[in-house]
């Protein structure tokens, strides 16, 4: 691997496809933030020749070849057939370090014992593969992600600016996650250049002793029920059970109505984004307990 370059990975690839932006075909280019993409997912639990990283989207290899120099074994997945070839072109294994896997990302099994995530996320599904690896990480318990997104969608998994940025993304992944957000990486930095700005963004697992009250998929339907209509008062979001409410053990319509009795007439007078993370567990646990 020592005579591969970013730049070399993305013409090589380039020469044979021309990018698809339906897939989100945007190849980094930028060595400094790929660097420091590897950096972040290693912060707590260095990624090193112990680590299995997974990587969605690889595309010509950029990141990939930086994670390899780690010595880490490498799992990456890939939609596009002529990448998944270039891939194990360029590679060739890479000493049986990297296994490339053809296949939809959102669809596939992924591999077991992975320690951390690493990638640049085609925009458009950045949503679903947040959602498989809060699953994953349930039974799995990664030890570090680092995630290159849009950046208006960083920000609303940060929740960083205010009651704009505030929904049911930032919310569900604080149940499982601190999210920081790290550089913001300009459109050049990409073959072909996307038309918005991105940002690199750190997902540090952590275990909050006050979820452990509540039924995490009951917080998530509450939350995403309430932000539907989010200029709606609680009041009126919440008189009605929300969809799908007995696919939870133990819920259905009566004992909702009887539940909701007990909140307070002056949270059901705010807005869902006037509420934190914290002020929705302190919701579902009143009303779990009533």
């Amino acid at each position: 691997m020592d005579d591969l370059n970013v730049r070399l990975l993305v013409e090589l690839l380039r020469d044979r496809i021309t990018p698809d932006r339906s897939l989100g075909q945007h190849f980094l280019l930028d060595e400094a933030v790929i660097a420091r993409a590897v950096e972040i997912a290693s912060k707590n639990h260095p990624i090193n020749e112990h680590s299995h990283v997974l990587e969605i989207g690889p595309g010509p290899g950029s990141l990939t070849l930086e994670l390899l120099r780690t010595g880490a074994k490498v799992t990456a997945i890939e939609l596009d057939q002529e990448a998944t070839s270039h891939l194990a072109r360029v590679f060739n294994g890479a000493d049986g370090k990297l296994q490339v896997i053809h296949a939809d990302a959102l669809e596939t099994d992924w591999p077991e014992e992975i320690t951390h995530i690493v990638s640049n996320l085609p925009y458009q599904i950045s949503s679903p593969v947040l959602e498989r690896i809060q699953k994953y990480h349930s039974s799995s318990q990664l030890k570090g992600i680092s995630l290159l997104v849009q950046e208006e969608f960083a920000e609303r998994m940060a929740m960083n600016k205010g009651y704009a940025t505030r929904g049911p993304l930032g919310h569900s992944l604080w149940l499982d996650f601190d999210v920081e957000l790290d550089s913001k990486v300009a459109p050049h930095s990409f073959s072909p250049s996307p038309r918005v700005h991105s940002r690199l963004t750190n997902l540090i697992p952590v275990n909050r002793e006050m979820t452990q009250l509540i039924d995490n998929r009951l917080f998530r339907m509450v939350i995403t029920e309430c932000f539907a209509n989010r200029r709606r008062k609680l009041r009126t979001s919440l008189k009605k059970p929300p969809k799908r409410l007995n696919r939870i053990s133990g819920w259905h319509r009566s004992r909702w109505e009887t539940a909701s009795k007990s909140i307070p007439s002056e949270t059901l007078d705010l807005r869902p984004e006037n509420l934190s993370s914290e002020d929705w567990v302190s919701l579902i646990s009143q009303i779990t307990q009533s």
